[in-house]
């Protein structure tokens, strides 16, 4: 569902994005690997990463699915940035009707992985600024760890809740927060660097915004005429500690992750 020529811009991005990660070690020929997600990760090299996403899934349905499931009825969700659809799968087995959107297709770590489940939910590939959904008829929006890949938040949010009805709301997991703009440039100054020594490039080309500050959040929110609320997820003592070891250390802000729920003012 891309629209003409958009496949091309894209190129460049997905085939850096794949090499690193197959390298990472993602995927699996098992199912088991990813009907167990994100709980029960049967890959040693990815615990610390899906440790978070536990972490956060738990949160999402505490704070926003069980609420939402009140009513009784199924509900529509768009699962953005689904990468290997996990959690699609964990909300299409609890009766909802789920599309998993991303523009990576490969059969690892894309929405190719959709033949490894056993639930019922629509693989789409297309992008976040042009979705192809109608107007007002998605319950719940979630991205994904996923909005930090944005060329421009203010534009992807606005298609976002172009489709979301008027008691719907837009979730963001999993995306990097920073108190300072310099912390969030050290970052990816550092992730550059790293991925051009180990891989021969910098994995940059989408010009991505690749992080939130809170004053960037809070813009947006005025801007967008959003009520925002943020939920910090418990990921552990050793999560909680990293502010102090960094400041310790003399080193840059960690990243915070959050739940981060947009509902309409």
């Amino acid at each position: 569902m891309l629209l003409k020529g958009r496949e091309a811009v894209f190129n460049q991005f997905i085939r850096e994005y794949e090499t690193i990660r197959r390298a990472e070690g993602r995927g699996s020929q098992n199912a088991n690997y990813y009907q167990s997600l994100p709980y029960h990760i049967l890959s040693q090299q990815q615990n610390a990463d899906w440790h978070i996403r536990a972490a956060s899934y738990g949160a999402f349905l505490k704070q926003v699915l069980l609420p939402m499931e009140g009513g009784g009825a199924p509900l529509s969700i768009l699962d953005l940035g689904a990468g290997n659809s996990w959690l699609s799968n964990c909300l299409a087995k609890r009766g909802h009707n789920l599309a998993a959107v991303d523009i990576l297709t490969n059969d690892f770590d894309g929405l190719g992985c959709w033949r490894y489940y056993e639930s019922a939910f629509t693989p789409v590939q297309a992008e976040f600024d042009q979705l192809p959904f109608k107007d007002q008829g998605i319950d719940l929006v979630v991205f994904n760890a996923s909005l930090h890949y944005s060329t421009c938040y203010e534009k992807t949010l606005r298609e976002a809740l172009r489709i979301i009805n008027s008691t719907g709301k837009l979730v963001v997991l999993d995306s990097p927060y920073y108190h300072a703009d310099a912390s969030g440039q050290k970052m990816v100054q550092e992730r550059e660097s790293q991925f051009t020594s180990q891989y021969g490039f910098p994995s940059n080309a989408l010009p991505s915004e690749n992080y939130f500050t809170y004053e960037r959040l809070a813009e947006l929110s005025v801007k967008l005429q959003l009520n925002c609320q943020i939920i910090t997820p418990a990921y552990g003592i050793r999560w909680a500690m990293r502010p102090f070891k960094a400041r310790f250390l003399r080193q840059r802000e960690p990243a915070k992750f959050h739940l981060v729920i947009f509902t309409r003012q």
